[in-house]
């Protein structure tokens, strides 16, 4: 393969999707790589870095000068041509209109959001990857923002109670942010629809609260939470009011693929907390779990403090790139044939589940289908 990796344009985007060891891996397989100029330097690592792994430097134009695999974080953006082939973040059920101008320019595009949740591609899982990231980083900002320490402590001064921290989903970035607020001394409660985090809730230290509803079918095939009926969300938030009020910090994650974030805080539940609290909403970028979020921006309600980051995983750019980068060589490495070719196999689950655009077309159904809605005009009635 020919690979090249470009450098992100994204406002606050400070990750890269190929770091120098990762190049190292490629090359050492016989692949050649170019890297664009200045691609890794908000992550950490230098041209010098790159060019000591194997690659070569280059303008941008250079780097997209010649057919092959062009991986990147958000590579919508990355201005490629029919001899192109894409691997990065797509978000294509979330920006369809982008994605199907992404489509016709030919390229083929590799989603890595929509890697299948099966056994054998858990090391290509980018999703978890960038929300082990964000949950962690989740809890760091919470901290730094909450005018109490976290921990129980016993001083000359007296008894200084531990905070109390709300985590409400229970995905990878919520079990993530569990386990960092438990090790900060918190006491930690979880929440998620689906009955099955219960455990994976306590596992990692929080206890698990349990409200009297009918979630079943609160799980798709993949693992992901599904859009509840508006009389469950409803009975949830009143359930969940009391919990909000008695937290310190709450932190929600909660998000369906390719719909907007399911409301899980009102403002009525805000208004029930003591000044002095935190929201952290890691759902921000897709209208968030509290009402009241503002994407990247500070909302202070009442006294209660609400932040809605979109740019968490970038935040611990090197580590999140050095993931990011290691799930991107397992999946190209997937995609080759015994020879090092890379080999386009809509048999294969996960390149059909992966795969989004080839020959000018959308080829996903599901992204397809996400276009035909977004491009079909409004109805009227009459």
């Amino acid at each position: 393969m020919h690979v090249s990796v470009v450098k992100e344009s994204g406002h606050r985007e400070r990750r890269v999707a190929l770091t120098p060891v990762g190049v190292e891996k490629l090359t050492k397989a016989g692949h050649t790589v170019v890297a664009e100029a200045g691609c890794g330097q908000a992550a950490g690592f230098t041209d010098e870095d790159y060019r000591a792994s194997g690659a070569e430097v280059a303008d941008r134009r250079s780097v997209l000068a010649t057919a092959g695999v062009v991986v990147g974080i958000d590579v919508v953006r990355s201005g490629v041509g029919s001899d192109h082939v894409l691997v990065g973040l797509v978000d294509p059920l979330w920006r369809a209109a982008e994605v199907a101008e992404l489509a016709a320019t030919g390229a083929t595009v590799l989603s890595l959001e929509l890697i299948p949740r099966i056994t054998r591609a858990q090391t290509m899982d980018v999703l978890s990857s960038t929300a082990t990231v964000a949950g962690y980083e989740a809890v760091l900002m919470a901290a730094s923002t909450l005018q109490k320490m976290f921990p129980l402590l016993m001083t000359a001064a007296g008894t200084v109670p531990a905070a109390r921290t709300l985590v409400l989903g229970a995905g990878v970035a919520g079990l993530q942010a569990i386990a960092t607020a438990k090790r900060l001394g918190s006491i930690v409660e979880g929440y998620d629809v689906r009955p099955a985090a219960a455990e994976q809730i306590e596992s990692v230290g929080g206890r698990s609260i349990k409200l009297d509803l009918d979630t079943a079918g609160s799980e798709d095939a993949g693992g992901y939470a599904k859009a509840q009926e508006a009389e469950v969300n409803l009975r949830q938030q009143q359930m969940l009011t009391p919990y909000v009020a008695g937290s310190d910090i709450v932190i929600t994650t909660a998000s369906i693929p390719g719909v907007r974030s399911p409301e899980l805080v009102t403002a009525a539940m805000v208004e029930q907390m003591r000044p002095g609290s935190v929201i952290i909403d890691l759902a921000a970028e897709r209208g968030g779990n509290c009402t009241l979020t503002e994407a990247d921006r500070t909302v202070i309600h009442q006294g209660v403090t609400i932040l809605g980051p979109t740019d968490l995983p970038s935040r611990s750019a090197t580590t999140a790139s050095k993931m990011f980068a290691n799930n991107v060589i397992s999946l190209l490495t997937h995609l080759c044939d015994e020879e090092g070719v890379l080999r386009i196999d809509t048999d294969d689950e996960i390149t059909a589940g992966t795969l989004v655009a080839a020959g000018g077309r959308i080829v996903h159904p599901r992204v397809a289908d996400a276009v035909a809605r977004t491009a079909a005009p409004p109805t009227t009635q009459g």
